[in-house]
């Protein structure tokens, strides 16, 4: 309890700044649909988002061994509630993907200070409770954000006011906070051409899940609104992704931990193709029917990018983790600044079931990949799996000792 109260003001910021900058993304998709941006132009948001994410990740650590926790935190909160806030001041699709790229360095920005702060407070013996209390706070602000859409105008400025002022309130929390600020820790290189030579078949997993989960996540609304889904129903259907997403990571992480996680990926793989199926068939029949695709489609897909890492992190030394969780985040954004504008621009050409079309493609991709890597060599002792959040850079640090089993 103890531990849990001195992690209350991080843990309190984290959860409003989910509230405020993650309902941004269906909101926008919506806003856009109403405002007669074309498919792509929405799709081309979510794309700028992760642009912006990516940006974020590279400055931040810079910018913390410049000024601090609390001013470099205060600074990306800024930019996000600058970018929130401008939306309904200039309508105009190419002024609002300069404001989603806000947007996502915000929480890139924001992530890496509250990551690095709690790497640098917690002790091995509270570093499991901490990351579980932080992983159910993340969740629940996502979860929580989907839902935020169902009672916001879309195309409203009092709505995207609203995401404003609760993300500025995220502030508040974090630069109270009688908690000693840590030393700043030295930013590390970052080193994609590591994890690639450590595991292919990871960097094509983290791919694959940055092509899947940004697709269903910044186009989603759009294929909601195709299938004739109310904003209110849209909610619970995203709402349905994050929730099965969550539920899956203890079955999947038992399985990694029992066979050969390249047989997971696999299993995952053709599990995904079949929930894309399932979506594409049964998503149209009634809104229940959409909900459970959705959960469905979460459940399966979520644990992909945890699962890819895991198996990396098997072929790496301890010295290494970092800079290969940091590499994974540059590869999940590789694929998730891709994915949003071409699939919109596919929908928009062939119907919403193109979108599907594209995350089983991407997936046939990844299984023979697969199978091709499953002939290169044989499989190493396994590290513990973690369910790996996709935040900043310094999530590496966070998760190191967990995965080497010495919270146990």
């Amino acid at each position: 309890m103890r531990m849990l109260i001195s992690f209350a003001a991080l843990l309190l910021s984290v959860l409003l700044l989910q509230l405020g900058s993650g309902g941004l993304a269906p909101l926008d998709a919506i806003s856009g649909i109403r405002l007669e941006f074309t498919r792509s132009e929405v799709g081309l948001l979510g794309s700028a988002h992760f642009a912006g994410f990516f940006i974020g990740c590279i400055w931040a650590p810079r910018i913390l061994s410049d000024v601090g926790h609390s001013r470099t935190f205060a600074a990306f909160t800024a930019a996000g509630t600058i970018g929130i806030l401008s939306h309904m001041l200039i309508v105009d699709a190419m002024a609002w993907m300069v404001m989603r790229v806000l947007s996502g360095i915000c929480i890139a920005g924001c992530y890496t200070v509250v990551e690095s702060w709690l790497q640098a407070k917690v002790t091995n013996a509270t570093r499991g409770r901490a990351i579980g209390v932080y992983r159910v706070v993340d969740i629940s602000g996502a979860l929580a954000a989907q839902l935020m859409i169902s009672v916001l105008e879309p195309a409203s400025y009092v709505s995207y006011n609203i995401l404003a002022l609760i993300c500025c309130a995220a502030l508040v929390p974090l630069v109270l906070t009688r908690i000693e600020q840590p030393q700043v820790p030295k930013a590390r290189r970052l080193r994609p051409g590591l994890a690639w030579k450590r595991s292919p078949l990871a960097v094509a997993g983290v791919v694959s899940a940055g092509l899947t989960a940004a697709a269903f996540r910044m186009v989603g609304p759009i294929y909601g609104v195709e299938v004739g889904l109310s904003t209110d129903e849209i909610a619970l259907f995203l709402a349905a992704f994050v929730l099965g997403g969550a539920l899956s990571q203890y079955p999947v992480g038992w399985a990694a931990d029992r066979y050969d996680r390249r047989i997971v990926l696999i299993a995952l793989s053709v599990l995904a193709i079949l929930s894309c199926v399932v979506m594409v068939t049964f998503a149209a029949n009634g809104t229940g029917s959409a909900f459970a695709a959705a959960g469905l489609f979460g459940l399966i897909t979520f644990p992909i990018y945890s699962v890819a890492t895991a198996h990396a992190h098997d072929f790496a030394s301890q010295d290494e983790r970092v800079d290969i969780s940091a590499a994974f985040i540059f590869y999940y954004a590789v694929g998730a600044i891709a994915s949003p504008w071409l699939v919109a621009s596919l929908i928009d050409r062939f119907g919403p079931s193109a979108m599907f079309s594209f995350v089983s493609l991407a997936h046939v991709i990844l299984i023979a990949f697969s199978l091709i890597r499953m002939r290169s060599r044989s499989a190493k002792t396994r590290t513990r799996y973690v369910y790996a959040p996709r935040t900043s850079f310094v999530i590496g640090r966070l998760l190191g000792r967990i995965r080497e089993g010495r919270d146990r």
